[in-house]
């Protein structure tokens, strides 16, 4: 079985720990790997690293290698495809398959989830490669309580080693979500196991416009095809849909109720970093070691805080977050895009301080990388070495500045570190 890991999702319900940068799926949210990192572990049952292909936008290129080379997983570099906008997830998923010439049975796994791997996963993925030959599979849900936020499945027929899908729906109120957990409905996963070849022909035969628009060089190709989902453009309306259910714990980790879910807890609070909580249960405490939270008689609430932001939320209204993230963005305000920390292929920088005539970064520069040469015209800079040792070049001079020593580089001066 061959993979497609589809990781250019954003992630807006968790402002202001996601951003347009940095969305959810590299962030190591709950240990010391990122949910796209554990997605590419879980490809691992199924398919060997170069039987991995990797959908994601053009600005998390080096997130992907980087997160990629720290679990030393040999997927090839070709096997990264780049978007250069985002158009949902059927584009993403045709694009992949037509351009890295994906053939047989393939698994279609979103990057922002947290599955357990059990052998209920593991027969459920069996199963569903059985049905593939003559239906487009989707993984449906177990739900163990009504839940607003997702997608429901109708079961239809029952196949060899599963259900035909009677209908897919929309996220419901809460009367509607219990009715439908009652009468045997699943959650939508957006997992998916199919033949490449049957995928194509049900695109051929309802989403005509995807197809004609990846007919053109890649920006144009993203210029004209429509942003749809594979749910609405191709499961909605072909008869070869069927569902296999999945019984292990799975969540989307969409709001920031359903991180509180997901963590350990005391005294009902869930807390990651430095926090005080005095007459407070049923918490989300998100800070850093720098900064203390503290709380007093809270309850229900999630409070979130970055060096540039804080969130502050009752836990039920956490779904709500995206709106914040549209407000921002109609202020055109840089906190949906970049954290104080800013990741590049040498490393990463983080604004210390910044006024009117001056600015402090901390840069990192990982082993054996370095910055390209610039020349500004308005700035000097004064770079002090905090740890390790940097090479340094400045005009024509390359010297090494050792840690606690500095160096100066007036404008009009070509730098590299």
């Amino acid at each position: 079985m061959k993979t497609l890991i589809l990781a250019g999702g954003s992630g807006t319900r968790l402002w202001p720990l996601s951003r347009e940068f940095l969305p959810k799926q590299f962030i190591k949210l709950l240990d010391d790997k990122s949910l796209f990192q554990k997605t590419v572990e879980r490809s691992l049952i199924f398919s060997s690293p170069e039987d991995i292909t990797v959908v994601a936008n053009k600005n998390h290129k080096f997130l992907v290698y980087s997160q990629i080379e720290e679990l030393k997983v040999d997927i090839p570099k070709e096997n990264v495809l780049l978007e250069p906008k985002s158009k949902n997830t059927l584009p993403a998923i045709y694009y992949a398959i037509k351009h890295a010439d994906i053939n047989g049975i393939v698994a279609v796994l979103p990057s922002d989830h947290i599955v357990e791997v059990d052998e209920s996963y593991k027969r459920a993925f069996s199963d569903a490669a059985n049905l593939a030959k003559d239906y487009l599979v989707i993984f449906g849900i177990k739900p163990y309580k009504p839940h607003t936020g997702y997608g429901y499945i109708k079961l239809g027929a029952k196949l060899k080693a599963g259900y035909k899908v009677e209908a897919f729906v929309e996220k419901p109120d809460g009367e509607t979500a219990e009715k439908y957990v009652k009468e045997g409905y699943l959650w939508n996963s957006g997992m998916f196991v199919f033949n490449s070849e049957l995928f194509v022909e049900e695109c051929l035969k309802h989403a005509r416009d995807v197809v004609e628009s990846f007919k053109n060089p890649l920006e144009k190709a993203y210029e004209l095809t429509p942003s749809v989902s594979i749910d609405y453009g191709i499961m909605e309306k072909t008869d070869k849909a069927a569902v296999v259910k999945l019984e292990s714990f799975w969540s989307d980790v969409g709001s920031f109720d359903a991180i509180y879910e997901l963590m350990e807890k005391k005294n009902g609070n869930a807390v990651r970093g430095n926090v005080i909580a005095l007459n407070s249960n049923n918490n989300l405490f998100i800070g850093n070691k720098n900064r203390l939270i503290a709380a007093v008689g809270l309850k229900d609430t999630v409070i979130v805080d970055t060096k540039d932001a804080v969130l502050v939320c009752k836990r039920d209204q956490a779904q709500k977050v995206k709106e914040v993230v549209e407000n921002l963005k109609k202020k055109k305000d840089d906190r949906i895009q970049y954290h104080s920390t800013v990741y590049r292929p040498w490393g990463s920088y983080t604004v210390l301080e910044e006024g009117e005539f001056y600015k402090i970064k901390r840069v990192t520069v990982l082993p054996n990388k370095k910055l390209s040469l610039q020349m500004h015209y308005h700035r000097s800079e004064h770079w002090v070495v905090v740890k390790g040792t940097a090479k340094v070049k400045v005009g024509d001079k390359e010297f090494l500045v050792k840690s606690g020593e500095s160096t100066f580089c007036s404008s009009w001066k070509l730098a590299q570190t």
